[in-house]
């Protein structure tokens, strides 16, 4: 499974990152590879308090991802019709929305 190209993903504005999916089922290669982009050292870092938390069930459920900004706001996406990049360009989108200093810089 290769993950879509390394987009820069900044979690400063994000708390919790929940994803939840069934491995066995054909529908959750998008999900597993956000998994992948968010999870990792590189973006981990731009957030120390940000929880990733993946919940792996053999169920046959929907892959979900469940985002919570420190808002209060939450994102959910269910990943059964997205793409990977999909996913991520409406996380991405969400989070420099959020962010002031995103903003700052896009004027």
């Amino acid at each position: 499974m290769a993950a879509p190209r390394r987009a820069t993903v900044m979690l400063k504005v994000v708390k919790k990152i929940a994803i939840h999916f069934c491995p066995f089922e054909a529908n959750v290669r998008s999900t597993r590879e956000f998994l992948v982009v968010v999870g990792s050292e590189k973006a981990r870092l731009t957030n120390s308090n940000c929880e990733v938390i993946s919940m792996v069930k053999h169920d046959k459920s929907e892959p979900v991802v469940d985002v919570t900004y420190v808002d209060g706001e939450r994102l959910l996406m269910k990943g059964a019709n997205l793409t990977s990049s999909e996913m991520l360009s409406a996380f991405q989108a969400r989070c420099t929305s959020k962010d002031p200093q995103a903003k700052g810089a896009a004027k």
